[in-house]
């Protein structure tokens, strides 16, 4: 099974950047389509954007189409998700999972430890 460690994190006022990893263990990263997903306060957690295992498909929600880009280093086991323009509804804490490569919303594997995200207005 994949282990998962996010990291990249922190706080950033209203209009910032930011650039978030997933490393990942396991030899079979490269198979496996690769999402994002966030936890707010009192809220589900949901679906940010995903990438297919070749990194030739990506797929957004519409709250951060056109603001975050997801992307992938198979060779680095890592995959990223650079997030500009932020806004104080993008707070909250960031995790990556494999999903489904039929339903790119749907996660499968076990949740990390996520890593933190504070945008300040």
């Amino acid at each position: 099974q994949v282990q998962l460690v996010e990291s990249g994190g922190g706080l950033v006022q209203a209009g910032g950047s930011l650039r978030l990893s997933c490393a990942a263990s396991g030899r079979t990263f490269s198979s496996y389509a690769m999402g994002w997903f966030r936890q707010a306060p009192g809220k589900e957690r949901e679906f940010v954007a995903a990438i297919s295992w070749s990194g030739g498909s990506t797929y957004y929600a519409d709250s951060v189409k056109g603001r975050f880009t997801i992307s992938r280093d198979n060779a680095k086991n890592t995959v990223y998700l650079q997030m500009n323009s932020l806004k104080p509804e993008d707070t909250a804490v960031y995790y990556c999972n494999p999903v489904s490569p039929v339903v790119v919303t749907n996660p499968f594997g076990s949740w990390g430890q996520g890593t933190q995200v504070t945008v300040s207005s």
